[in-house]
């Protein structure tokens, strides 16, 4: 039999993306808060009693410890206040902050939620209206819009849409904990040259997401070896939708087989992939061929 948890959360019913997030950064970043119960009230309002201008964030009500988040005008919510660089997930984050332990202040993780509540603000505060395109599809291809449709969904399944949720926020920590990992491997260890198309990077590292991130930075062509397995993948920056021309790894393609026999080498259509490995080809064959291999190829 399951001892009910002398923890609870409070929230307001139909969660939105700001009070999910909150009652997340609690459930998997406040020490002992893990196992602690919902409870879902009308916004606004609290699980019982006046609102409590003054004290902790946690307050002892029918013995049990409660924490109220994005409702009841307490500590650890934001609706008294028209500040728009604040919300409740920012103020439960700086609530785990004061009580964190050891060195999770400097802590990739600690860095990948200050990016994902700064988004929470903004999403709490209307500012997707503000952004570039505000009116394309892919705007809603967000947690956001994840979040609306499971509500639609599955109406006044607050329990449930908490828990599923969570489970997406958690997916997300890692990606951006992956991305913030991908920018210090290229500044920690990228390689810069140049090639006839322009700048390019090379560098050794597990992170796949490097290719992506150096990309985005400008970086024409995009070389990453694995030194776990010894795959080598090397991306081409696209064009965009319409446009023709640029990067061609043809030649580049030839000269590599010439000099690589064994290793599984794919050139995509676009001829701007040229891979060596990858999670969707499990049997693919390492190439013996090193970045300074490889580098020289370019530069010719």
């Amino acid at each position: 039999m399951k001892i009910p948890s002398m923890k609870v959360i409070v929230t307001h019913k139909s969660p939105d993306l700001d009070a999910l997030t909150s009652v997340w950064l609690l459930k998997r970043f406040y020490q002992g808060w893990q196992d602690a119960s919902l409870h879902f009230v009308s916004a606004g309002t609290r699980m019982v009693g006046a609102v409590q201008k003054k004290g902790g964030a946690i307050e002892k009500i029918e013995g049990k410890e409660v924490i109220h988040v994005d409702t009841g005008l307490g500590v650890l919510d934001h609706h008294e206040t028209n500040d728009q660089t604040v919300c409740a997930a920012s103020r439960v984050l700086e609530f785990v902050k004061l009580h964190a332990e050891g060195d999770f202040l400097e802590s990739a993780k600690y860095d990948a939620l200050l990016r994902m509540v700064e988004i929470v603000v903004a999403n709490d505060h209307f500012q997707e209206v503000f952004r570039p395109d505000a009116a394309a599809p892919y705007q809603d291809f967000s947690m956001e819009g994840v979040l609306d449709g499971f509500k639609l969904q599955h109406p006044e399944k607050d329990q449930e849409c908490i828990e599923f949720g969570m489970v997406c926020l958690d997916a997300l920590l890692h990606t951006f904990e992956n991305r913030r990992w991908a920018e210090k491997e290229i500044e920690d260890n990228g390689r810069e040259f140049t090639t006839q198309w322009g700048k390019a990077l090379a560098v050794e590292t597990l992170n796949d997401e490097v290719l992506k991130v150096a990309q985005i930075a400008g970086f024409v062509v995009v070389v990453r070896r694995d030194p776990h397995h010894g795959f080598i993948r090397i991306k081409g920056r696209p064009e965009k939708v319409g446009e023709s021309g640029g990067v061609d790894f043809t030649s580049i393609y030839e000269k590599i087989i010439e000099l690589d026999k064994k290793g599984t080498w794919f050139l995509h259509v676009s001829k701007k992939m040229l891979l060596n490995g990858s999670s969707k080809n499990p049997d693919s064959v390492p190439t013996t061929l090193t970045l300074d291999d490889i580098i020289p190829l370019f530069e010719k």
